[in-house]
């Protein structure tokens, strides 16, 4: 994200104890400052330099101050348990979840504008929170997602950088080489190869970042046309917004999708700074590499079978349950499928977390979306058994499930 890139992200350094007990008057903060009438790029003009002073004070009068003893086991297990890294948009809580500058799934649901009453957060209206710590006002939000879809133009050199690939390459690897053609229109390092001043640094930043935002579903979804449609191109749609036009370009137009791509983007735009994408974006972009490398550095980490190829791997694991039970699988079956895996040396996937201690949030909400408007479809309730058959299960062997 542009305003952390010019400040290098974080208070982590915050006593966890101390950030819950003043929860409440955190919303409240938050709901007083969606006032404002600034679009995003002043505010953040307005805000940065107070930032860019902020950080030099934490580095001139805690700069010598030790954060913990560091252990060979934390060395070798990928930096686990070290705080590494200042990061102020979002936290992971091993009891609570994922909570986005203090708030959390449900309070951002409550919170954040939607497309229509009593409808999903617009990913916007987090991306606002995220940057400036604020939430927007529907009007803000509106503007914001205007501002997208002006931006949301891709060149057709990208197109074509993509189809030098086979059609079988894996999607991230197609994805990847798309953002990476982006970047021939990097503003920063334009500005930097003409002497910009490093306090000016966020501006061409902020204007690569938001080109981004803007065009990465474009490119993705092309992607997915690509390889699992005809190919073709479908236009954005100009009365849509961000979460709802990359369910359009995919070729999905219920409303009920458009809604779940609201949401399913919105609780999965920030994840703390530990994780290897989140922290590749931010470690590539330390040398000074523009957004678009950054960004396509952070695919490649998220490529991985054990950070974002999770979730195919999940996909295919319930495909294999398909396939040998069918989809109307008894719970009994279900429990012989999930020994099987295990007494094989496999694990199930989709259960089972790094930090998190109980049941994902973001699954939560999206278990509860499907529950209002698809609890008949049988793959969910494929799942919704799953979640019931599998925790027992991983307890029972001493394995912490979630």
């Amino acid at each position: 994200m542009a305003f952390f890139r010019s400040v290098t992200a974080l208070s982590r350094l915050r006593s966890r104890v101390g950030q819950q007990s003043n929860l409440s008057n955190s919303v409240r903060w938050l709901q007083m400052q969606s006032s404002a009438d600034l679009d995003l790029h002043s505010q953040l003009k307005e805000m940065i330099p107070e930032q860019q002073e902020r950080l030099k004070k934490v580095k001139s009068e805690l700069g010598k101050a030790q954060l913990g003893n560091i252990t060979v086991d934390m060395v070798i297990g990928g930096m686990r348990g070290m705080t590494g890294l200042l990061w102020e948009t979002s936290l992971l809580d091993p009891d609570e979840g994922i909570r986005f500058r203090g708030l959390s799934i449900p309070e951002c649901q409550k919170l954040l504008p939607a497309a229509k009453p009593d409808g999903e957060p617009l990913p916007e209206g987090l991306l606002w929170l995220l940057l400036t710590g604020k939430v927007p006002s529907k009007e803000q939000v509106d503007g914001l997602s205007k501002e997208l879809r002006d931006r949301a133009t891709v060149p057709d050199y990208v197109y074509k950088a993509i189809d030098a690939l086979p059609v079988t390459a894996h999607p991230m690897t197609q994805f990847a080489s798309g953002v990476m053609a982006l970047q021939v229109q990097s503003e920063f390092q334009e500005a930097y190869e003409k002497g910009i001043h490093k306090s000016k640094y966020w501006e061409p930043t902020y204007e690569d970042s938001l080109n981004l935002i803007a065009r990465v579903p474009v490119v993705a979804a092309y992607v997915y046309q690509r390889i699992y449609k005809d190919g073709k191109i479908i236009p954005k749609d100009d009365s849509l917004d961000y979460g709802g036009n990359f369910s359009h370009m995919l070729g999905f137009d219920d409303p009920k999708m458009l809604e779940l791509m609201r949401l399913y983007v919105t609780i999965h735009s920030d994840h703390e700074g530990g994780n290897v994408s989140a922290h590749t974006g931010h470690l590539v972009a330390s040398a000074l590499s523009d957004p678009y490398l950054s960004f396509a550095a952070a695919l490649n980490g998220l490529a991985g079978p054990l950070h974002g190829l999770a979730n195919q791997e999940v996909l295919l694991w319930i495909k294999s349950v398909v396939d040998e039970c069918g989809e109307n699988v008894t719970t009994e079956q279900l429990k012989d499928y999930v020994w099987k895996t295990l007494n094989s040396g496999k694990v199930v996937p989709g259960f089972g977390h790094g930090v998190l201690r109980k049941t994902d949030p973001r699954y939560t909400c999206q278990r509860e979306f499907a529950l209002k408007h698809l609890p008949d479809d049988p793959l969910f309730q494929l799942v919704s058994k799953l979640f019931e058959v599998v925790p027992p299960i991983l307890t029972k062997l001493g394995k912490v499930s979630n």
